[in-house]
């Protein structure tokens, strides 16, 4: 995540109460895989947005909308996979991941971050401007195993013509008061490989807070990789933002 964590005495949020759908989801993801996106069998999804998508559980495209000043925070669209197939291909956007991914990949995504709405109530929505798709910003649960997990984090990923005008700041504050005054969490962090400054500052601006003894090697990364080094931030519910 492009992002995609102690201080002080502040209660970790491992250890504190949780709210008891985000507790269910953190149930059991010690040992979760890393989380390295994988295609799924060809045409094989869910459409997006449709009520086949809902998988029963009545959360449909329009229960969760977010509007700041400039953006809207939606549920995901059939209609948002090529723009997000486009961002992820892209070298400059995919710079602090492992590679770009293939359209097939890029669809698998697309699919698990809708579904993770389901699963847990909340996750990474799709971001407009205007009325055009520029990536997602939002709240999702980390699929790997390291000192600070279960944790809940907040990530973006806007495409590059989106860069440079605050929409990475504006949607994830949003995403931030969704997860302390909705979800109810206590904690969200966030983070990114050491070398991404971008990223980095956007965590900053936004109120998060770099914890030095919380940075860590990403198990999902070779030990060789340039990228395998992270840094960890966090911000916590009464923290100003």
């Amino acid at each position: 995540m492009e992002r995609p964590f102690v201080l002080e005495e502040r209660t970790h949020l491992c250890d504190a109460p949780l709210p008891r759908r985000v507790h269910t989801a953190l149930q059991g993801l010690g040992s979760a895989p890393p989380a390295v996106p994988q295609a799924g069998p060809s045409g094989a999804h869910v459409p997006l947005g449709s009520p086949s998508g809902a998988r029963g559980r009545g959360r449909r495209y329009g229960e969760q909308v977010i509007e700041t000043e400039r953006l809207v925070l939606r549920r995901w669209r059939e209609s948002d996979r090529e723009p997000f197939a486009a961002l992820n291909a892209d070298p400059e956007v995919m710079e602090y991941f492992p590679s770009t991914l293939t359209r097939e990949r890029s669809d698998a995504l697309a699919d698990r971050l809708e579904a993770e709405f389901e699963e847990r109530g909340f996750g990474l929505w799709a971001v407009e401007l205007s009325g055009e798709f520029i990536g997602f910003t939002g709240l999702s649960v980390p699929r790997f195993t390291a000192h600070f997990t279960p944790c809940v984090e907040v990530g973006w990923r806007l495409a590059r013509s989106a860069w440079g005008h605050g929409y990475a700041s504006e949607a994830a504050r949003a995403a931030l008061d969704h997860g302390f005054e909705t979800v109810g969490l206590r904690e969200i962090t966030s983070f990114t490989a050491v070398v991404n400054t971008r990223s980095r500052r956007v965590m900053e601006r936004i109120g998060m807070r770099h914890d030095p003894d919380g940075d860590f090697d990403h198990p999902a990364l070779a030990q060789d990789s340039p990228l395998r080094r992270h840094v960890l931030y966090r911000i916590g519910a009464d923290d100003p933002r």
